[in-house]
């Protein structure tokens, strides 16, 4: 009996413990297993090649321009972005479909400010304020979840310049869901749900409110409008505004200066977020020739050159992981502070962020427009990557105050610590097989021998 009850007792201590060391031996496993499936390959930036300083040189250098041809990095985001990913502005090599390609994208996104911060307001809304959604009930809600049909909303009034049906919204979010999940390890791929959104814009071609991509055939116009908007644009939104949203619910007096401060102190919070949790890890390029980096060094054509965000933008300043807004107030530069590396939307000469100006205007106004329903309250982990989701307390601003939630925030930060369990294993299985029929599938590399042969 003793013995049974002491076993029993050593059981649940373990099954207690393993939130705490778990989840962190489980993702070193998956990155070497990733990289064993892989291969070597890739230059990490910054690393012992080349160094912080050198970080944004390297990048901007005109011979760092190659995307996706001779990578095998690129076989495996082709995969997660299919359908289209080869008319997808991100992994196209430069030239004439290229340009096309970004100078409708441009088009698009050339939209006056006041008109995309109303088209920001009515699209945070209808989601948080629509009937049946339960918006101003509040309660836990997972953030990413939660924004993705406000930028489906969004962008589908963007692209075709009328208000988005149900039967849209739902296809979009599906989709965006679907690829974000499958990016994360989180779920495989359903192809099926984004094949029914592609067939929805098939009808929807002749009543885009700005030209599409010249040289395209009508297949790929659906996988360009689907891959830039309806993929990239609704899963990078509500990936950031998950992050943010979960940044000031944990730092109450900075979601108490974002709802009723100027828009510089607003600016300070959502560089820093994007400092902390950028949307890119690495983002990888190829040499299209060599790149001399000093008298013994140098980077042949070919070379597979990975710039890492996060350690970018953690490297030369004091205590990088700490929440900081005032890292970016002018007064600190001004009394010669550090400033901080800071490259969210990538660097100008080598394939930016096509949404670099209207991004940050319509966070602004997507954050004050929730602030102004809820009060937020979190007590989950926050990590870059965002695998739980962004799980959030929302409480309306007519109900009682947050801190008469403590069960609730109890309760949020148990589950998610055993949830932070279950993902690590669902990502080191998932991720695994997915790597792997990646390698097998060869979407980038077949695709470019096909168009050499």
């Amino acid at each position: 009996m003793l013995t049974a009850a002491v076993v029993a007792l050593a059981a649940v201590a373990v099954a207690l413990s393993l939130p705490w060391w778990l989840p962190g031996r489980v993702v070193a496993l998956r990155v070497r297993l990733f990289a064993r499936i892989n291969g070597d390959e890739g230059i990490p930036v910054p690393g012992q090649t080349i160094g912080v300083d050198r970080f944004l040189e390297v990048y901007s250098h005109p011979a760092a321009n190659g995307r996706s041809e001779g990578a095998v990095l690129s076989d495996l985001f082709w995969y997660w972005l299919a359908p289209g990913p080869h008319v997808h502005q991100e992994h196209l090599e430069a030239g004439e479909r290229y340009d096309a390609v970004a100078r409708a994208t441009r088009g698009f996104l050339s939209v006056p400010r006041a008109d995309a911060e109303e088209l920001t307001r009515r699209s945070v809304a209808e989601v948080l304020d629509g009937a049946g959604q339960g918006g101003m009930r509040g309660g836990m809600v997972r953030l990413r979840d939660l924004m993705m049909p406000v930028w489906a909303v969004f962008y589908y009034e963007l692209v075709f310049g009328e208000p988005c049906p149900r039967e849209a919204r739902d296809l979009i979010v599906g989709n965006a869901d679907d690829v974000v999940t499958a990016l994360k390890c989180c779920g495989l791929r359903h192809m099926d749900r984004r094949h029914r959104l592609t067939r929805y814009l098939a009808g929807r071609l002749d009543d885009v409110r700005c030209p599409l991509p010249e040289g395209l055939t009508d297949e790929e116009k659906c996988f360009y409008l689907q891959g830039t908007f309806f993929n990239t644009a609704v899963v990078q939104m509500s990936e950031a505004m998950a992050h943010l949203l979960m940044v000031l619910a944990q730092h109450p007096e900075t979601q108490e200066t974002a709802r009723t401060g100027d828009d510089r102190e607003l600016d300070q919070v959502m560089a820093e977020t994007m400092r902390l949790y950028p949307l890119f890890g690495v983002a990888h390029r190829i040499t299209t020739g060599d790149i001399e980096i000093d008298e013994r060094t140098t980077i042949p054509a070919g070379s597979v050159l990975c710039f890492n965000y996060p350690e970018f933008h953690h490297a030369g300043i004091e205590d990088p992981d700490r929440f900081d807004p005032g890292r970016f107030a002018p007064f600190r530069r001004r009394e010669g502070g550090a400033t901080p590396h800071h490259i969210p939307f990538g660097v100008a000469a080598n394939r930016p962020c096509p949404a670099w100006r209207l991004a940050p205007i319509t966070m602004r106004v997507a954050v004050r427009e929730v602030l102004r329903r809820y009060a937020l309250a979190t007590s989950a982990s926050h990590t870059r990557s965002l695998p739980n989701r962004g799980p959030c307390l929302l409480v309306p601003r007519t109900a009682a105050p947050v801190r008469a939630r403590r069960a609730a925030l109890l309760a949020m930060w148990a589950r998610d610590r055993f949830e932070d369990v279950w993902h690590s294993l669902v990502q080191l299985v998932l991720g695994t097989r997915m790597v792997r029929d990646a390698r097998r599938q060869r979407l980038c590399a077949r695709h470019f021998q096909s168009h050499r042969s």
